[in-house]
């Protein structure tokens, strides 16, 4: 594997999670022996991905506003392969508008502009993550991203708890499905898996959504991840298994 990465992260501070709490909190002893209260940026229950005693690494703010200058950005799995998992939901998008100015998905074609939350849907309200047009596109094409860092046995699974607001943005993509391209991109942020599935398990409504958002013209893009406390590289599709 070359190391092309598609993000580099900025020096980061190894330690070990101790617990996680109140969703956006995290403490980790640094190896100096240090705990430090971490910013969590994940709200998610994290399933799989928060076992304390994993290694962890943070980026560190200068910023004096902040309360917890340190953000948790990755965990190791303490298994044979030591996966390492990002874990800040909002890398993904961060990564993906670099990687849509370079035109580094073949998979989304030729196209001149990329805004990025665009308003659309039945009442206006909602948010698209990205809105791509021209070139040789025939058709906007309305990409939403979702990071996925649950896991099974080499399987990509998402989501991991129930997600109302999830649910909509497929109904809202299928009901544009007819006038418009309509992509559901999955960050697999983690490079031990190579097949993707809806987590039916923690959400079948979500399951039950996908698969008929497919029938109607949606698409799906499981993109795969390795994850380093570099940065992250690109390593292309994962098989779909409905």
């Amino acid at each position: 594997m070359t190391a092309d990465f598609v993000y580099r992260y900025p020096p980061l501070y190894a330690g070990t999670l101790v617990r996680r709490y109140k969703r956006f909190l995290a403490d980790v002893e640094l190896v100096n022996g240090d705990i430090v209260t971490a910013h969590c940026p994940n709200t998610g229950p994290m399933t799989g991905v928060c076992d304390p005693a994993s290694p962890v690494m943070l980026s560190y703010s200068d910023n004096t506003k902040r309360k917890h200058p340190f953000t948790w950005e990755t965990i190791q799995m303490r298994d044979a392969a030591r996966t390492w998992v990002g874990i800040n939901t909002a890398l993904p998008n961060r990564v993906m508008k670099a990687m849509l100015d370079t035109r580094s998905i073949p998979e989304l074609g030729q196209y001149d502009e990329v805004r990025p939350e665009v308003r659309y849907g039945r009442d206006n309200k909602s948010r698209i993550d990205f809105l791509l047009s021209g070139g040789d596109a025939e058709k906007p094409i309305y990409l939403e991203i979702k990071n996925t860092t649950w896991a099974k046995d080499r399987l990509a699974l998402f989501p991991d708890t129930v997600t109302e607001r999830g649910q909509k943005h497929l109904q809202e993509l299928t009901a544009l499905a007819r006038e418009a391209r309509c992509v559901m991109l999955y960050f697999i942020n983690r490079g031990d898996c190579d097949r993707f599935a809806p987590g039916d398990e923690a959400d079948a409504q979500y399951g039950q959504l996908l698969r008929t958002a497919i029938d109607r013209g949606v698409e799906v893009l499981p993109c795969r991840f390795e994850v380093t406390p570099d940065g992250l590289q690109y390593l292309g599709l994962a098989t779909l298994e409905l």
